[in-house]
């Protein structure tokens, strides 16, 4: 019963909220150019987790999320995107911060923040599902155990 609520609840807010993804590029973090629209225009789903250096939760959730990350590619095809909203002041850290951690998602910078202020994108950390282009769910805020649900909504979009 939970499964066909969350199921609706998902479809009730797909309908409503359908919102493309804007022609925007961002770089990596080794400088090459990335067309966001291009990248997500796509039948396989994809995260587009917005974060920075200095906020623990975005940290915390893109920790959790690496841990299982792995399972998640071989049940769904999910490709995580993590994109980056330092600023000039701190977008030096980035890389070094990535390469400590040792995630292996795709890392964009957002450093002039275009992005984010584009999907309205008011606080950290805030995760976008897309799948052909399309936004299909937002949700901000980390807590332990976020990941779950999260993964949950990407089975349903994975189908």
């Amino acid at each position: 019963m939970r499964n066909f609520f969350l199921i609706a609840l998902i479809l009730f807010v797909y309908s409503i909220q359908a919102q493309q993804i804007p022609k925007t590029s961002l770089k990596d973090i080794n400088g090459k150019t990335v067309n966001i629209q291009e990248l997500t225009n796509s039948d396989t789903v994809k995260v587009l987790s917005f974060w920075a250096t200095w906020c623990v939760p975005c940290i915390n959730e893109l920790d959790a999320i690496s841990e299982i990350y792995e399972d998640w590619q071989d049940e769904t095809k999910v490709e995580i995107i993590a994109i980056s909203t330092d600023d000039a002041r701190t977008k030096k850290r980035v890389k070094p911060l990535v390469n400590g951690k040792g995630w292996e998602y795709q890392i964009l910078m957002d450093d002039n923040q275009e992005l984010k202020r584009a999907l309205n994108i008011s606080t950290l950390p805030h995760i976008v599902l897309v799948k052909n282009g399309e936004i299909v769910y937002r949700h901000s805020g980390y807590t332990p155990g976020s990941e779950d649900e999260l993964f949950e909504v990407i089975q349903e979009f994975s189908n």
